[in-house]
């Protein structure tokens, strides 16, 4: 098979990307990926997709097998990943149907098989600008000429979840200063960042975290909610997605395929 370059991972609610597909089923030392992965091709470009919760969200955010689709997606030869995600505000001026592309992560998971490097062979990986900045920059302007009220920066607190935020604990996120709350972007990004893979998150607004109840009109998350909006939005997603893949250099010209290099004592 031919290398494909592109990886899509699917969130919640989002569990079909392309039409004319293959699926194909991939093995890796992690064990098998959270589905069969569809193989199709956009703009003359291959694309694999890979619902991360599986086809039919079996998979709770910290049961998700994250070291097998990274790994599954690189053996396939990809060397980008496109990351939507629902996710919650933690910010009154971020609304829900809003994108934003995250640059910045704070982890409060816990339990999680977050890297590849278990001894004796050991990374200490830099996770000082974990998102690919080109990607950043192209799902930026790839939103915003579709019209979509796209925030271009964001740090994304990771919560373990399933269970979503009292509001104590939201309201702590929201004092820091801190954009957007979700239970996939670790490990994901930081595996990724081992498998020298460039990864950029698409943050899809589906709700007002329990935080910012108080305000008026504004309802603590509920996963009613969180479907209804994604759903609404998908194709605004969708959309987005391919318009950076039509955009989409063939080679790359970040650090991101060099991120082990200064990773070993």
């Amino acid at each position: 098979m031919d290398k494909i370059k592109i990886g899509i991972f699917g969130g919640s609610g989002f569990y079909k990307f392309l039409g004319k597909a293959e699926a194909i089923e991939v093995n890796t030392p992690y064990g098998k990926p959270s589905a069969k992965i569809t193989i199709g091709e956009h703009a003359g470009k291959k694309i694999a997709f890979l619902p991360r919760h599986g086809e039919k969200h079996q998979y709770p955010p910290h049961k998700i097998s994250y070291r097998a689709n990274i790994w599954a997606l690189k053996q396939l030869g990809v060397e980008r990943i496109i990351s939507p995600s629902a996710a919650g505000s933690l910010q009154p001026g971020i609304e829900p149907g809003d994108f934003v592309i995250c640059d910045q992560f704070v982890d409060r998971t816990w339990g999680r098989e977050d890297t590849f490097f278990n001894g004796p062979k050991v990374a200490h990986i830099s996770s000082a600008h974990p998102y690919c900045p080109d990607l950043r920059n192209l799902a930026v302007k790839s939103c915003k000429e579709l019209g979509i009220k796209t925030h271009e920066k964001g740090t994304a607190v990771i919560i373990n979840g399933p269970r979503f935020s009292s509001t104590a604990e939201s309201r702590w996120f929201s004092s820091r200063g801190w954009e957007v709350i979700n239970m996939t972007q670790y490990p994901e990004v930081i595996l990724a960042r081992e498998a020298e893979i460039c990864y950029v998150n698409i943050s899809l607004i589906t709700d007002f975290d329990a935080g910012l109840e108080g305000m008026q009109d504004i309802f603590p998350v509920t996963a009613d909610e969180v479907v209804r909006v994604f759903n609404e939005n998908n194709e605004k997603v969708k959309k987005a997605i391919f318009k950076m893949i039509e955009k989409m250099p063939e080679k790359r010209d970040c650090q991101c395929g060099e991120a082990l290099k200064t990773a070993f004592i």
